[in-house]
């Protein structure tokens, strides 16, 4: 038996535009212990435009953790980032680069504009549940976050 602490649910903001991906991290998180809302985007204009607020997105919820993928339409998770770490109300919220890129050029690039954690995604179901489940339980069990 699953029991799920009820506090405040955890605010989580998935960038995304695989759908498959997408579909993994719901069910990685359907065994969560904690109360978890899960908004997702596609692109990086949409996820600015979440995470300001903006137009259809004005009573959406302040996100506690962005998981960013770098590969995304409009504009990539690499401009995504820059832009929220060079937002004075968006800075403190962790970011987690969650990838299929292994190249160093782009761990090197991630941290340099403030990324909280590079991950690799692997390409197994398994491994992908255990990450972002090992993600959840390091970030909402072990970290204290910053309120809003």
């Amino acid at each position: 038996m699953n029991t799920r602490i009820e506090i405040m649910p955890i605010e989580i903001l998935l960038i995304e535009d695989n759908p498959g991906d997408v579909e993994l991290t719901k069910i990685a998180l359907e065994d969560s212990k904690i109360s978890v809302n899960l908004s997702v985007v596609e692109d990086g204009v949409e996820a600015i435009a979440f995470l300001r607020k903006e137009d259809k997105y004005a009573h959406v919820p302040h996100p506690d953790i962005v998981l960013l993928d770098l590969n995304l339409p409009k504009k990539d998770g690499r401009e995504v980032l820059a832009e929220i770490k060079a937002d004075e109300t968006l800075k403190r919220i962790p970011v987690v680069v969650l990838t299929t890129s292994q190249a160093e050029e782009d761990v090197l690039k991630v941290y340099s504009l403030a990324a909280n954690c590079y991950i690799t995604k692997p390409v197994d179901f398994d491994q992908f549940v255990k990450i972002v489940q090992s993600i959840e339980n390091f970030w909402f069990t072990i970290v204290k976050l910053p309120s809003e």
